[in-house]
């Protein structure tokens, strides 16, 4: 196993970053109407996962700002699933299309789960 460098050695940045660019892909053949709402909503969130998981890496010598940073993170990746139902409701997204990103939010939502309660293993003392 490889030494965690930077917040871009993270799995779990790594998955978040790569789906934020999926969902940036796929919502450029959603409706023009939507630019201002969806589009924007779902981009902004799925882009905030990954910026929160940086700055929670960076704050990691701070326990309480480490687990805060991942929280904002975990809610920001249940934002863009709720984001992704909107999206199949509308008939912007198939089915498949759908459940598959919702369940990779799913994994990233568990993995920012297991780092918040078990921040020890990531944070570090000034001391």
């Amino acid at each position: 196993m490889e030494k965690v460098r930077t917040h871009k050695d993270l799995r779990v940045y790594q998955k978040s970053f790569d789906l934020a660019m999926r969902i940036f892909e796929i919502s450029k053949n959603f409706p023009a109407e939507e630019r201002y709402s969806l589009t924007d909503q779902i981009r902004r969130s799925s882009r905030s996962v990954s910026a929160n998981i940086a700055e929670a890496f960076r704050s990691r010598r701070y326990p309480k700002a480490f687990i805060s940073k991942l929280g904002n993170a975990e809610c920001e990746a249940a934002e863009t699933q709720v984001w992704l139902d909107y999206a199949l409701a509308c008939k912007y997204l198939d089915q498949p299309t759908h459940e598959e990103l919702y369940l990779e939010y799913d994994h990233i939502l568990g993995m920012l789960v297991k780092m918040i309660v078990q921040p020890d293993e990531w944070c570090f003392s000034n001391q």
